[in-house]
C-alpha cells in the first residue's frame, strides 16, 4: 500500500475540500431528482397505457441506456474539464424535466427522451470520479468515494419515499418541474464551485496517450480495450460489479417474497428499505472504525457477509429474521471501501475518467441483468429459494475472485 493511503482520514477532512462539497451537493440533488422523475413518469405511463410492462420499463429506463454511453461515449470524460461535463449534464437533465412537464409528449417520446439523456450518465459519472481523484488524496479519497456512494443510496431512498406523495400532492407535471428545478440548482452549483481547469494527475504521462486520435466513438473503444488490458483492472471491475448484481437481484424479489409469506404492505415497505439501511450502516461503521489497511483485509470477509445471509431465506424465517438478513446483507457492501485505492492505482492516469465510466456502465448493466436472471428462476422455484440462489451465486463468485480481492503485500505493490 502506498504511503499516502496508510494514514486514516476522517469524514470532516473530506468535507473540508470545497470541490468535494460541490460534487456532494450536486449528486444529492441529481440522484434524488432522477428518482422522483422516474416515479412520476411511471405514474404517467401507467395512467395513459395501463401497461405494467411499460411501467416497469419506465422505472428502469435510466439504467440500460448507460451501457451504450459507456461503450461509445466514455472518452468524453477525459476530453473536457469535469466542470463543463458535470454542469452540462445537469443542465440537460433540467431541460428534459421541463419538456416532460410542458411538452405533453407521447409515452414513446418521453421514454426515448429519458433514455437519450441517460446515455450521457457514464460521461458525467467519469467526470465526477475525476474530481474526487484529483481533489482528494490518500484515505480522504477512499472516504470521499464512500460518501458519494452513500449519498446516492440515501437520495434514492428519499426519492422513492417522496415520489408517490409528491405526485399525489402536486400532480405529475408539477413534480417534473420540481425535478427540473433541482437539476438546475445542481448545474449552477457545479458551474460556480467546481474548478474551471483540470489539474494533471501526478502520474500522468508527459505526452498525449495513444487513444487521443480519431472520433469519440473510436477513442472510447480503444480506451476501453486499453483498460481491459491493463493489469488488474478487469478483475477489480468484476469484483465491484458482480456481487452488486446478486444484491440487486435479492432486493428485486422482496415484493413477491412478501406476498408469498403473507407480510403486510407496511412490512414489505420496511423490507424494501432494509438493504439500503444496511449499506449506510456498513459504510459509516467500516469507514470510521477501521484503518485503511484493515479495510483492505476485510474485503473478503465482507463479501461473504454480503452473500451468506440470503441463503437462510430458503427457510420460512419469522419476519424480524428476514429483515435482519437483508440488513446484514447490505452491510457487506462496505467491502467496496477496501477496493477503491487499488482500482484508482490500477487505472492508467490518462484514462482515469473513462475507467470510472466503464466501471459505472458495467455496474449498471449487470445490476439490470441480475434481477432478470433470478426473476426467471423465481418462476420455476419458490421465491425464497430463488433469493437463496442469489446468495449461492454471491458466495461462489467471491471464492472465485478471492485472489483478486486479497490485499497485496507492499513488495508486490511496488513491483
Amino acid at each position: 500500500m502506498t504511503d499516502q493511503f496508510t494514514v486514516k482520514a476522517t469524514y470532516g477532512q473530506v468535507f473540508a475540500v470545497a470541490q468535494f462539497r460541490a460534487v456532494f451537493a450536486g449528486r444529492l440533488l441529481g440522484v434524488m431528482s432522477d428518482t422522483l422523475r422516474a416515479v412520476a413518469l411511471a405514474v404517467l405511463v401507467y395512467d395513459r397505457t395501463g401497461s405494467p410492462l411499460l411501467t416497469a420499463v419506465t422505472m428502469t429506463i435510466n439504467f440500460l441506456p448507460q451501457a451504450a454511453g459507456g461503450l461509445f461515449l466514455a472518452a468524453l470524460a477525459d476530453r473536457f474539464t469535469p466542470r463543463t461535463l458535470i454542469s452540462t449534464g445537469y443542465a440537460l437533465q433540467c431541460a428534459v424535466g421541463l419538456l416532460l412537464a410542458f411538452g405533453h409528449l407521447p409515452v414513446a417520446a418521453s421514454l426515448v427522451l429519458v433514455a437519450g439523456v441517460a446515455c450521457l450518465t457514464p460521461v458525467t459519472t467519469g467526470a465526477t470520479a475525476r474530481v474526487l481523484a484529483e481533489a482528494l488524496a490518500g484515505d480522504t479519497y477512499v472516504l470521499g468515494r464512500s460518501l458519494s456512494y452513500i449519498v446516492a443510496v440515501c437520495a434514492q431512498m428519499v426519492g422513492m419515499a417522496a415520489g408517490g406523495t409528491l405526485v399525489v400532492w402536486l400532480g405529475v407535471e408539477r413534480t417534473m418541474l420540481v425535478t427540473a428545478g433541482a437539476h438546475l440548482v445542481a448545474a449552477v452549483i457545479s458551474r460556480l464551485f467546481l474548478s474551471p481547469a483540470r489539474a494533471a494527475p501526478a502520474n500522468a504521462p508527459a505526452k498525449a496517450p495513444a487513444t487521443d486520435g480519431g472520433s469519440i466513438v473510436r477513442r472510447t473503444l480503444r480506451g476501453n480495450a486499453a483498460l481491459v488490458a491493463s493489469p488488474g483492472v478487469l478483475k477489480l471491475i468484476m469484483a465491484q460489479c458482480l456481487p452488486a448484481a446478486y444484491l440487486a437481484a435479492a432486493g428485486s424479489l422482496i415484493i413477491p417474497y412478501s406476498a408469498h409469506r403473507g407480510f403486510s404492505p407496511q412490512q414489505t415497505g420496511v423490507l424494501l428499505a432494509t438493504t439500503s439501511l444496511g449499506m449506510l450502516i456498513g459504510d459509516v461503521v467500516i469507514g470510521r472504525a477501521f484503518a485503511p489497511a484493515t479495510r483492505e483485509r476485510l474485503v473478503l470477509p465482507l463479501l461473504l457477509v454480503m452473500g451468506a445471509p440470503s441463503l437462510t431465506l430458503a427457510l420460512d424465517l419469522p419476519y424480524p429474521a428476514v429483515a435482519a438478513a437483508y440488513v446484514v446483507t447490505g452491510t457487506g457492501s462496505a467491502y467496496l471501501l477496501g477496493l477503491q485505492r487499488r482500482f484508482l492505482e490500477a487505472v492508467p492516469a490518462e484514462l482515469q475518467g473513462q475507467g470510472f465510466a466503464l466501471l459505472n456502465t458495467t455496474t449498471m448493466s449487470i445490476q439490470g441483468v441480475g434481477p432478470l436472471v433470478f426473476g426467471v428462476f423465481a418462476e420455476f422455484v419458490p421465491v425464497g429459494v430463488a433469493i437463496a440462489l442469489t446468495g449461492v451465486g454471491s458466495v461462489a463468485t467471491t471464492l472465485l475472485l478471492r485472489e483478486a480481492v486479497r490485499p497485496r503485500p507492499v513488495a508486490a505493490e511496488a513491483a
